[in-house]
């Protein structure tokens, strides 16, 4: 079988850390690229680490057969709106459209539970919005996962998800049937499926995975 070449943006965060592992660690994988924007200390013989500027991504040589997509921040952290829209929005369309247009067979992208262009709530509006715009593009295969309160350690504290973990993870267990899709679950978790279901290859234009389905994947 070909070997494949991947591209991870969003590769510091907690669900692309181990996205990257993940995919050092396939055999599917001859060469993983990750965009960043300040240097980081991995070396791996299939790893390829380049510090870019994501206002001149056009510049970037691009030709790989699958796209990780795990970019995200938050208000509080981007200070504004509008820059919490560049990060988590214009960038991941502008990356997906470098990805058609060079013949990138794949785009996998981390949302979120309650995704809705319509949603009242900014956060879920604005990966509703993005949802859309994605699939307007007409990537070969388009897999959406939209986890639910993720688990494990980031760069940054978080109080108001440190917080929610502890609730999770208490009462985790009255989550079954209708509600198991809002189980609090582990960012390695939903990186596994990421790289699993790419490998698999068989997927319809677009499909979406809840937290419940990403749960399962094993």
């Amino acid at each position: 079988m070909e070997k494949k070449t991947a591209l991870v943006i969003g590769a510091t965060g907690l669900i692309g850390q181990h996205v990257v592992t993940y995919l050092l660690e396939s055999p599917e994988y001859e060469k993983v690229t990750v965009w960043v924007r300040r240097p980081v200390p991995w070396t791996d013989s299939k790893l390829d680490v380049k510090v870019i500027d994501f206002e001149k991504m056009e510049e970037e040589l691009f030709d790989f057969n699958d796209v990780f997509c795990c970019l995200g921040t938050t208000i509080k952290k981007a200070k504004s709106k509008e820059t919490f829209k560049k990060v988590d929005l214009e960038y991941p369309l502008q990356v997906a459209k470098l990805a058609k247009e060079s013949g990138s067979q794949q785009f996998l992208v981390v949302s979120a539970m309650g995704a809705s262009a319509s949603s009242k709530i900014f956060y879920n509006q604005v990966k509703g919005q993005l949802e859309e715009g994605l699939k307007k593009i007409e990537i070969p295969h388009l897999l959406i996962f939209r986890p639910s309160l993720l688990l494990g350690e980031r760069e940054e504290f978080r109080f108001g998800e440190k917080v929610g973990e502890v609730f999770a993870k208490t009462l985790g267990f009255l989550m079954v049937g209708g509600l198991k899709k809002y189980r609090a679950i582990e960012g390695k978790q939903v990186a596994y499926a990421m790289v699993k279901k790419a490998a698999n290859h068989h997927h319809q234009p677009v499909e979406v995975y809840e937290s419940d389905r990403i749960q399962g994947v094993k």
